[in-house]
């Protein structure tokens, strides 16, 4: 089987657990939505399977994924910086397309985040994240996440100091020179 195959595969078979998984899941009207016209459930509007979930306009398999953080971010009314001890969450996905999403973060200079990546597929993946030299060259030392398997979630968090540029990649054999990168925007 050839590797286009494979993850064409890989992706028929993660989709098939959703659903299997999500045929018991309770789906209900959004709250104050008497209408019902919204719905929240893992099958509905903002669920997995709706449009701005995993399957739908903005979700994996149709656009950028609209779980890319847990607030607003840096330009946003409301907006708070991530800080030691109380760090921004920012969720990544690794696709069975060797992408991330989103593939671009932006943070504020000297803020702290946590990064939750999750892998969408049977391929493992893994994340580095730090300075866009050291990340690009698979440097020793640079903080990373190893072994994230199918349907796993691990974290690392890192604080954006120094005057970047920073990145994020996965180099896993194949992964980066497929494109499986991102960028850091410091504002």
């Amino acid at each position: 089987m050839n590797g286009r195959a494979s993850l064409l595969l890989g992706a028929v078979l993660t989709l098939a657990g959703v659903i299997t998984i999500g045929a018991g899941a309770l789906v209900a009207p959004a709250a104050g939505n008497s209408q019902g016209q919204a719905w929240t459930g893992m099958m509905g509007g903002n669920g997995m399977m709706g449009g701005n979930g995993m399957m739908g306009a903005n979700g994996m398999m149709g656009g950028a994924w609209s779980g890319a953080s847990s607030g607003p971010g840096p330009d946003a009314s409301g907006f708070a910086a991530g800080t030691t001890t109380a760090p921004r969450l920012v969720r990544i996905l690794a696709t069975p397309v060797l992408r991330f999403s989103p593939d671009v973060v932006t943070v504020k200079a000297g803020e702290t985040i946590t990064f939750e990546v999750t892998t969408m597929g049977p391929t493992v993946h893994e994340f580095m994240l730090g300075p866009a030299a050291d990340v690009a060259a698979n440097k020793d030392g640079t903080p990373e996440i190893t072994d994230i398997g199918m349907m796993q979630t691990k974290s690392l968090t890192y604080t954006f100091t120094g005057s970047g540029p920073f990145a994020f990649a996965c180099h896993a054999a194949g992964h980066y020179e497929a494109g499986m990168k991102g960028t850091i925007v410091v504002q």
